[in-house]
């Protein structure tokens, strides 16, 4: 995000932050344009698995390859009442497409992706099937800019690249519940 004054000739780039409120307005207009329409994303080419009730929502784009990811998948074990949603997104190169592949193709696909994050269990061979979910997920990565893993995007739209804490990823799912439910 770049300033400028009406006429173009000044152009400021850096964050312009409100003193009395302490907000970041360049982060929020690029919140803003970064969302990401939670309801129209494909979540039936997801891994899916909730905990507690499940009320929460979160979608983890993440490369089976990914050690930040490993981390975050290990973290999440302690965020209560959320569904994750986690589109493989195999971009580091070497085999990422191939365990993803075997990931998304094996009978028990949350049990694998889970085992193979958290615990190293090796991935073990799948039978084909069809993969066409994997090329839907990398196209639509891409339209949304998504460049590294894990990529989040919270029920409010809200896109957060990076692994982070339990903690923030808690203070976020508050935050975006509040929105979406209009508060």
């Amino acid at each position: 995000v770049l300033y400028s004054d009406e006429r173009g000739e000044h152009i400021i780039q850096g964050e312009l932050i409100e003193t009395k409120s302490r907000n970041n307005l360049t982060q929020a207009r690029i919140d803003k344009l970064t969302a990401i329409d939670f309801a129209a994303l494909p979540l039936k080419d997801a891994i899916v698995w909730k905990q507690g009730t499940g009320a929460r929502k979160l979608v983890v784009f993440a490369d089976p390859n990914c050690g930040y990811c490993k981390k975050f998948e290990r973290d999440l074990q302690s965020i209560k009442d959320v569904t994750v949603y986690t589109f493989l997104y195999p971009i580091l190169g070497g085999d990422s497409p191939e365990k993803s592949k075997q990931i998304w193709c094996s009978k028990d696909n949350i049990k694998v992706w889970r085992d193979w994050m958290i615990k190293g269990t090796p991935i073990a061979e799948s039978p084909a099937c069809d993969t066409s979910a994997l090329q839907r997920k990398l196209a639509l990565g891409r339209k949304h800019r998504i460049t590294g893993t894990p990529g989040l995007v919270y029920e409010d739209g809200k896109m957060q690249p990076g692994a982070v804490g339990a903690d923030a990823v808690e203070r976020q799912l508050v935050q975006s519940r509040a929105k979406v439910n209009g508060g």
